[in-house]
Formats: structure tokens, sequence, C-alpha cells
């Protein structure tokens, strides 16, 4: 028997909800296939099985959140046992006990039926708790209630609120006292939680043929994370329109032989990306974060890239040390992180220590994008579609002619807090002069 428990994705997760299970109790179950779906506040990951064997219990059904190392499901051996036959018939029920790193329970949590595990989480209890009057000590639904209702059973008023309770209340916005319980002592249960949820009114009144679509996890925190930036910093959006003729020359030079390299198109990205990174280094204030009353300033340029993961919310991979890369290998990591991310391939540590952050909605034709910085970042580029116009270039003469250029616009959301406008609009001038003068055929 193995254990399948939730792994630590990342220094800073305590926990993570189980989004998604690829297997269904009694499928055989091959060691490195995807067996489930994790989501965090940092990243959605699919968890890959640790060994071979029959998916013989699955103790946390989809949706729930748990703490890092709680039981999520049991691989056994070759054969499904009888007791498995009957946890798949009923529902996945939640396992808020993590085993000990080192060492099993005493009493195998195999043993527990699915009513007692149930009773036991929203209880907030433990089977060590309660002593089993069952065959060979096993706890049975009566011994839970029997000790449900001894008083001295009951926790105090401070704990009387099991894990998986306090989680509910929490990411639904809840209190405890807008929530009728129905438990012993008037103790709230988890099934209370949910009938408040299902209870509360609509924020509109829903009209006929109207649609109701649940937020996802990562929906919701992106929302969150948006809202509480718009509280916090002093967004203000510069743009400036830059020539990317040379660039253009150098694209439509190079393209196709990259391509061939490399398995997909050189954009514009990567061009923009060095740009900034190369800017930076001159207006290091904008690579900063803002604290107690000072500027942090970063010396490492990690430059983030926004990724949609189509309308389900953005997640942000990181480029560490994006000053070392030339433009090819630039271009190469962020294509690696942004297929990453939207095959839910990233760890937590590829969303780490991001310092300035660009997003890219240029492929979408859009013209001017005033996006929302990444806290606690105090800055956002959005690098807008490029796009085939007229325009006056000198002549060698001294004159002036009409030509055709690649022109398109650099939007930079800024924190007032931390730079001046003067300061944001030297930094896109510089952009736009490396862009117009870097020599990008040799890094090719």
């Amino acid at each position: 028997m193995a254990d399948v428990t939730m792994p630590q994705l990342g220094e800073t997760v305590a926990d993570g909800t189980v989004t998604k299970w690829f297997k269904k109790v009694g499928d055989t179950v091959v060691r490195g296939e995807v067996l489930f779906e994790v989501s965090t506040d940092k990243v959605d990951t699919e968890i890959p099985a640790q060994h071979d064997g029959v998916l013989t219990a699955i103790l946390v059904a989809e949706g729930v959140t748990v703490d890092v190392g709680t039981t999520l499901a049991v691989i056994g051996g070759d054969a499904t046992p009888a007791s498995a036959a009957a946890t798949s018939a009923s529902e996945p029920v939640v396992s808020m006990t993590a085993p000990a790193p080192t060492t099993r329970r005493e009493r195998s949590d195999e043993k527990l039926s699915p009513v007692v595990r149930r009773l036991l989480a929203e209880h907030g209890l433990e089977a060590s708790q309660i002593q089993g009057s069952g065959p060979d000590g096993r706890l049975t639904r009566d011994d839970v209630l029997a000790f449900l209702e001894r008083p001295s059973s009951l926790p105090a008023p401070s704990t009387a609120l099991s894990p998986v309770v306090r989680r509910l209340l929490a990411d639904n916005h809840l209190e405890a006292s807008d929530v009728t319980g129905t438990g012993p002592e008037g103790r709230i249960t988890r099934r209370d939680v949910e009938l408040a949820i299902a209870s509360r009114p609509a924020s509109e009144p829903l009209r006929s043929g109207d649609e109701v679509v649940a937020f996802s996890k990562i929906r919701r925190l992106t929302a969150e994370h948006m809202v509480k930036s718009k509280a916090t910093s002093a967004h203000t959006l510069m743009v400036r329109e830059v020539d990317y003729e040379r660039v253009e020359i150098v694209r439509r030079a190079h393209g196709a032989a990259f391509k061939e390299r490399e398995g997909f198109s050189l954009t514009y990205l990567p061009f923009n990306a060095l740009a900034a990174v190369e800017a930076l280094r001159e207006f290091p204030n904008l690579n900063a974060s803002v604290g107690n009353d000072e500027l942090i300033i970063h010396h490492d340029l990690n430059l983030g890239i926004a990724v949609d993961l189509d309308g389900d919310g953005l997640v942000v991979p990181v480029v560490h040390a994006a000053d070392q890369y030339d433009l090819a290998g630039i271009a190469r990591r962020i294509r690696e992180l942004a297929t990453g991310a939207r095959t839910k391939r990233l760890t937590v540590d590829n969303t780490l220590n991001g310092t300035f952050t660009i997003t890219n909605p240029g492929p979408f034709g859009t013209l001017i994008t005033g996006a929302v910085i990444n806290q606690p970042q105090v800055a956002i580029l959005s690098t807008d579609a490029v796009t085939r116009v007229p325009v006056v270039v000198n002549t060698t003469d001294g004159g002036e002619s009409i030509a055709i250029h690649s022109m398109g616009m650099l939007a930079l959301t800024f924190d007032h807090r931390a730079v001046d406008g003067a300061y944001a609009a030297r930094f896109l001038q510089r952009m736009a002069e490396i862009l117009n003068s870097r020599d990008w055929a040799r890094e090719l």
C-alpha cells in the first residue's frame, strides 16, 4: 500500500485544492502518468503517480482544499480489495489528518469506513482519540457518535470548527456567525456551510436564458489579486509609439530559419523582453517594490510573462536572471514557460520572485492596454499590436518622405508612489532606442 499525499509545491505554499482526478477507484495506475490536478494560489499543476498499482481509495474529493501532506488517496497492489469497491460506490471523503513523515499511524486509515471518515472530518477528530468497539478495535459509526455525545469530548469554542469548515468559510467569505450549526451542541458542520453557500442570494437577479458559471480557483484568485493591486498602487498609464522596422527586418531575414530550428515563430515578444531588461539596468527604480515608506530596488532581473489560461485566469511564470539570455535564448525560455502554464506543468518555483512583468495582448490586435500591476512590483509593460502603417521618415539629403514601417505601442502602467512620470517616460524612450539600435541579427 502507498499513500498519495498533497505535495509540497513550494516553500510558501501551505495547502492546495484537488481540482481533478484522472483515475477512479479500481483503475490501474502506472508510475509517472498523471494521477490528479492541484490548484494553489500560485499555479495549477498536474501531479504524476509515484507508484505502480491499483487506486484503491480516493479520500479527498474534487474541489476540496487540504493542507500539504494530507493523504489524498491510496494505491494498493495488483488486485482491488473488497473495501475499495465499497469506497468506489460512495462519495469521496476528506481526510484532514496527514501521516507523520517517517511513521504510519498505529491505526490504519484504510480500515475506516467512509461514514466514519466523514464523521471524523466534519468534527475535526482523529481516529486515535476514540476507542473502537468493532473487530480488531476498528472504529464504528456508533463509536464516533457516542464519543461526540460525551460532554468532555466537545472541543473548546476556539477550536470547535474543523479544518474543512474553516476552509469553506474562508474561501466563501463567510463568518461562523453567518451559519446555523446542526451538529452536537450546535457545532457547524461542512454540510451546514455548504447549505449556507447555496442559499445565499445572487448578486444580480437571473433572467431567462442567463447562465451561472462558477469562478474557478485561479479565476477567483486572479480577481482578488487585481482588486488588491488597484487598491494598493497609484496606477498611472504612459504610452509611447515605437518604430519596429529594424526588428521587422531581422524577423523577415531570419524568421524562417528560426522557426525551422526552434519549432516556433520568432515574434516581437522576445525583442521587447530583452529591450525592457536592458533598459531596466539604467532605470532600476522600475525593477522594484514598495515597502514601508521605502523603495526596495531589486538587483536581480527576473522577468514575469503574463500567460492567459483561455479565460480561466492568469499565471505569471518568471524568466529568472533574464539579463543572462540572448534573443534566441529568451524566446526559447518564454515559450517553455508559456507552454508549461497552459499544460499545467509549471512548478511553484517557476512563478516566484518576479521583479517586472510584461503582458502581451498584441497578437490579438490591441492598440493600448492599461494593465494592472502585478503586486508587489511597481510596474507592468503591455506590448500591443505591431502593424504596417505609413510614417514620415528622414531622407539622406535631410528631407522627409513617406514610408511603410512596422509601428506599435508600448504601454507602461507604473506605481506613482515609486517613480514619477518623467522617469517612466525616459524608460520607454530608452526601450525604443534599444529596439532600433541593438544588433539583433548577431544574436540569431
